[in-house]
């Protein structure tokens, strides 16, 4: 249903995505306008932690790019994508992308490094605005803190919060009552899924739905309108030519995740699954996709050299690749996340 109802909402174009930017914008537009007039540009520091992060990042830039009628500049956090659009991050952004009290605690000191390090970034950058990406350990410690320094500045203009992707309090029993308190230090959510708009609003925390950023990765690739919504045309049969796989072969796909900790996790599990499976099809190929993160790269590229079985990498930012792969596959595993949404809309 969630599914059916983001498909629904969402168009083939950019015009729905640009139009909701503009609206939440206007919630602090004029005074954020007039103070860069004054500067003659606007500055914006923006902050991603996590791959899907940049993704959503560098197609904010690229828009922001459109909007603003005067020069705009960035600084703060991000990967290749953002690195793309013109952002020169303060280091690596795999340098925040940690998950889970135990893979946190042996990070536990570089991470406050690189917390104070973006604070006074943002401090000395003076920016217009701030949008934090997702990865809300990060980015609420950051804006938290940034808030709390402002407050001791006793600072009369403060830059409004925005915060890209709300958290999943829709998740876990009881959590929307959280929404408040973050209110104190965000001034704006952008949602990815239609329903938290209202459900932000109605707890106290200023909220606009934009649309689930995986559908603009597939606005260019061929697509059929069902009842169900719209479905995504891979060409299974290219990419079993491409790569020399017969009619006969059973592929599988494997989806391991983005952060390099759990495709750590993720990956001995699927290769004591290839094990278990290779003497069971005469033709056994995995497709692995590989998120677009240096660590996980290196990472999957070695754990994968002695598998039992065939394996065709994937890398990350070819929309049409992927849909290609997942149409050739039998089977998919895949770590829960934004590509199982991807699967439900793949042929």
């Amino acid at each position: 249903m969630m599914v059916r109802t983001v498909r629904n909402l969402n168009t083939k174009s950019d015009g729905g995505f640009l139009a909701n930017w503009r609206r939440s914008f206007s919630v602090s537009r004029q005074p954020v306008i007039d103070m860069a007039s004054k500067d003659g540009e606007l500055r914006v520091f923006i902050v991603a932690g996590e791959v899907s992060g940049d993704n959503i990042g560098s197609r904010l830039m690229a828009s922001l790019k459109k909007l603003s009628p005067m020069p705009i500049r960035f600084a703060g956090v991000g990967g290749l994508m953002m690195s793309n659009q013109g952002l020169k991050s303060l280091f690596p952004m795999e340098d925040i992308s940690v998950m889970g009290i135990w893979e946190l605690l042996p990070h536990l000191n570089k991470l406050r490094v690189n917390l104070k390090q973006t604070m006074e970034a943002a401090l000395l950058f003076k920016p217009h605005v701030i949008v934090t990406v997702d990865s809300k350990g990060f980015s609420f410690r950051f804006l938290k803190q940034l808030r709390a320094r402002y407050d001791q500045q006793a600072l009369v203009s403060l830059p409004p919060h925005f915060h890209y992707v709300a958290p999943s309090f829709w998740a876990w029993k009881g959590a929307e009552k959280r929404l408040k308190a973050l209110s104190e230090f965000i001034d704006h959510v952008f949602c990815i899924l239609p329903f938290e708009e209202e459900v932000c609003k109605v707890h106290g925390l200023a909220a606009t739905f934009v649309g689930h950023p995986m559908l603009e990765d597939v606005w260019e690739l061929e697509m059929d309108a069902t009842e169900n919504g719209w479905i995504v045309k891979g060409n299974g049969g290219e990419f079993q030519s491409k790569h020399g796989k017969s009619s006969e072969s059973t592929i599988i796909t494997l989806l391991p995740g983005s952060r390099l900790q759990e495709v750590e996790r993720m990956i001995p599990i699927f290769s004591d699954t290839m094990e278990l499976l290779k003497d069971s099809f005469s033709e056994l190929t995995t497709v692995v996709h590989v998120a677009p993160n240096r660590h996980v790269e290196e990472y999957v590229s070695k754990a994968v050299f002695e598998w039992p079985v065939s394996v065709v990498l994937i890398p990350g930012g070819s929309p049409q690749l992927k849909y290609d792969a997942y149409s050739a596959s039998n089977v998919a595993l895949c770590t829960s996340g934004t590509a199982a949404i991807e699967l439900q809309l793949a042929q």
